[in-house]
């Protein structure tokens, strides 16, 4: 499989060598990369044995498989109606782009036209499983999510006090929150939409890891999960596990047997 990546932050460096050093997708290379920091770029794609780009449609006309969005939210809007469009793939990270219903639907178009795919990774979270088979008979009632983050992760929090930075719907919480909420988006995705999905913020100095705890209602019972992560090592407003879920989501992109 040939990949063009988009983004060189910590999801792009841990994709690289992953996959380029490590070997950790058999068959498959990054032979492609943009992004908009040219010295960045230029040094990624020397370590990496990689491609360097000088332009997202650039890399979308090459000859790669599949497109990895790791970016932000308005490099996903920016890029995924294109990508598609080209016959490409695309791997979304981040899925706060399609809190936007008019753009999720311009994209499901686009996939059914052309026979594309969007691949959303879970993220930072479990228990989407649970919400899309509840959801699949229309019996999903409430769905929330409570995140718990320490104040270096949430720009304008306050240090010395535990304090609610937002509470209200997921659709509003990308709006204010996009680096922060993508979480939120995909939990609402595989349930009753970002409208209707509820979400509490909170700056907690008292933690070093993010926190996240799922609850929902319907036919099947009740769901109550709790996930901590560790954050990137170098970007505390990312979780580790967000990383992996992208590798995740390519490895098993044409796998025969797909659990869940």
């Amino acid at each position: 499989m040939r990949i063009g990546l988009i983004g060189g932050g910590n999801i792009g460096k841990f994709l690289l060598q992953s996959i380029n050093i490590e070997g950790l997708l058999p068959n498959s290379k990054i032979v492609g990369l943009y992004t908009r920091n040219e010295i960045s770029a230029k040094q990624l794609a020397e370590q990496y044995s990689t491609e360097r780009f000088s332009s997202m449609q650039s890399l979308i006309q090459s000859n790669v498989d599949v497109i990895i969005e790791a970016a932000t939210v308005q490099v996903a809007k920016d890029v995924a109606a294109s990508a598609l469009e080209s016959g490409k793939d695309l791997v979304l990270s981040s899925v706060g782009a399609l809190a936007d219903v008019d753009f999720y639907q311009s994209l499901e178009k686009i996939c059914h036209e052309k026979g594309t795919k969007i691949y959303l990774p879970s993220g930072a979270i479990g228990g989407l499983d649970v919400l899309k088979a509840a959801k699949s008979i229309g019996e999903l009632e409430s769905v929330s999510i409570i995140t718990r983050k320490p104040p270096r992760a949430l720009p304008g929090a306050p240090t010395d006090r535990e304090h609610v930075m937002f509470e209200g719907s997921a659709a509003d919480a990308i709006e204010l929150f996009p680096k922060n909420i993508n979480v939120s988006i995909i939990l609402s995705l595989a349930g009753l939409g970002p409208k209707q999905t509820s979400v509490k913020i909170i700056s907690d100095p008292g933690v070093e890891k993010n926190n996240h705890i799922i609850e929902a209602t319907g036919s099947f019972g009740k769901l109550s999960l709790q996930v901590e992560n560790n954050p990137m090592p170098n970007n505390p407003k990312t979780s580790y596990l967000a990383a992996l879920s992208v590798l995740s989501s390519l490895k098993n992109k044409d796998a025969s047997i797909l659990v869940g």
